[in-house]
């Protein structure tokens, strides 16, 4: 049987698990964290009205979030999938993986697509664009495998 690995990710996050035998919940091969997506400057990503930060604020339109803490947080993603797709080539050449299937964030896919290798790319069967990371392995499974 061909091995298929699935990807669930964000921006700071990715998950890789294996569906190795029909019928039964993937198994959890790895975890990807992008240890800057959880840093500081991470905060401003994730709250409405930032404690410290510009100076702007979100309800009289002022940019609550610099432009140089928005390009660090898109540049901090971009290098973040482009580690995971490096991650997904070297399983890739080494035979781990017949098939993939990625679930994204809708942003974060995007950034995926182009970072993938191309032969990595010729084995994605499905691509979701939303964020499954929170998801139990069963749960996961029900959604990608269940007709």
């Amino acid at each position: 049987m061909d091995t298929t690995w699935v990807l669930l990710a964000d921006e700071g996050r990715a998950r890789i698990l294996a569906m190795t035998e029909p019928g039964t919940d993937l198994v959890e091969i790895e975890e990807l964290i992008d240890a800057a997506a959880h840093g500081d400057d991470a905060d401003f990503r994730h709250d409405a009205y930032p404690r410290r930060g510009g100076g702007g604020d979100l309800r009289t339109g002022g940019d609550a979030i610099g432009a140089s803490a928005e390009d660090k947080l898109d540049h901090e993603a971009e290098l973040f999938a482009r580690r995971i797709a490096g991650r997904l080539a070297e399983a890739r050449s080494k035979g781990r993986f017949d098939r993939l299937c990625v679930a994204a964030a809708p942003r974060f896919l995007g950034r995926l697509r182009k970072a993938l290798d191309p032969q990595v790319a010729k084995t994605v069967v499905d691509e979701i664009d939303k964020d499954l990371l929170q998801l139990s392995r069963r749960e996961v499974t029900r959604h990608l495998f269940t007709t």
